[in-house]
């Protein structure tokens, strides 16, 4: 097979691997390239086309208290996706935002223009009254989880012992009671970090 065949076939390759993705920026096309470097946040696509599809972004955006004057402020979007998608990469403090302003694709299915700085982060969220908020927040978290209350689930929990060696945060010596041993299996007596990860099955 010639060499032009050859990138006419992997092209069709490409093209049929593609998946359609609704988000706020409108209708876009994700592929997964195999010889690439993994990324953590390859999959936000989907989430985001989730979060579109269901209303709940926009639903968030609207009812947010957070309002500005002056003309040169960041949007609603710009806030409130800062600080989702530092909160999906993990990240626990402010300065860690900088660490997604390169990201040049994300952002832009959010319907963001850009992501803002930590500083300017920080300032959006002082700026909303403490009691609107909580009622914000707990609004949607109630409408989130409410429908779960009437449908059977299953939790399926997974716990992973973590031996740790040195002086790192939140590693504890824990002791069993009820089985009168030590929670570390491999290491007995060794602080550790117990993982848990959580599975929700059995939804209709």
């Amino acid at each position: 097979m010639g060499e032009s065949k050859l990138k006419l076939a992997k092209r069709k390759e490409m093209l049929l691997t593609c998946a359609g993705v609704q988000t706020m920026a409108g209708r876009v096309q994700v592929r997964w390239d195999t010889e690439s470097t993994a990324t953590p946040m390859g999959q936000l696509a989907y989430f985001i086309e989730f979060l579109t599809l269901t209303g709940l972004w926009s639903r968030w955006l609207e009812s947010c208290p957070l309002s500005y004057s002056s003309p040169n402020a960041p949007s609603k979007a710009e806030v409130l996706g800062t600080w989702l998608l530092s909160i999906l990469s993990g990240h626990k403090r402010y300065s860690h935002v900088t660490a997604i302003r390169c990201d040049g694709v994300n952002p832009g299915l959010l319907d963001m223009k850009k992501v803002i700085s930590e500083n300017a982060l920080r300032n959006a969220l002082k700026r909303i009254p403490e009691t609107e908020g909580t009622a914000w927040l707990d609004a949607h978290l109630s409408d989130s989880m409410a429908r779960l209350l009437d449908a059977p689930w299953i939790l399926d929990t997974d716990t992973t012992v973590k031996p740790l060696y040195g002086h790192q945060e939140g590693a504890v010596i824990s002791y069993d009671r009820r089985k009168s041993l030590w929670d570390n299996p491999r290491k007995p007596g060794r602080p550790s970090h117990s993982c848990h990860t959580y599975l929700m099955a059995g939804t209709a």
